[in-house]
């Protein structure tokens, strides 16, 4: 189960950061990331980051999000600066286990993201 957190109204340019937290074990492959889904608009990847630390970003948040985790604690942070408008969305996140078979999806509940002044 994951708990996601940090999500709110923030003007443009502003900051936020986002925490999500893996209840329980889970497999030491994995990768953890945020998806973020627009009113009317599919869910898209944000960014993700493997078990070891490598990193992908969506082209429209290089440069302004980072995401980092703490393996001991099973938990992803996405820590989002120059927030613009277009950023407003419900953030989700995610993680997928790599086991023997079939790669395992979780989603967390979403968090409102609110970019306005």
């Amino acid at each position: 189960q994951l708990q996601a957190s940090g999500g709110g109204l923030v003007q443009p340019g502003g900051s936020l950061r986002l925490s999500c937290a893996a209840s329980g074990s889970i497999f030491s492959r994995n990768v953890m990331g945020w998806y973020r889904q627009a009113p009317g608009k599919q869910r898209e990847l944000v960014a993700h980051i493997t078990s070891v630390g490598s990193t992908n970003y969506a082209d429209s948040v290089k440069g302004r999000f980072t995401i980092s985790r703490d393996n001991a604690k099973n938990t992803v942070y996405l820590q989002m600066n120059s927030l613009k408008p277009e950023d407003t969305a419900v953030y989700y996140c995610n993680v997928r286990q790599y086991g023997l078979g079939s790669p395992i999806d979780a989603w967390g509940q979403g968090t409102q993201v609110t970019v306005s002044s």
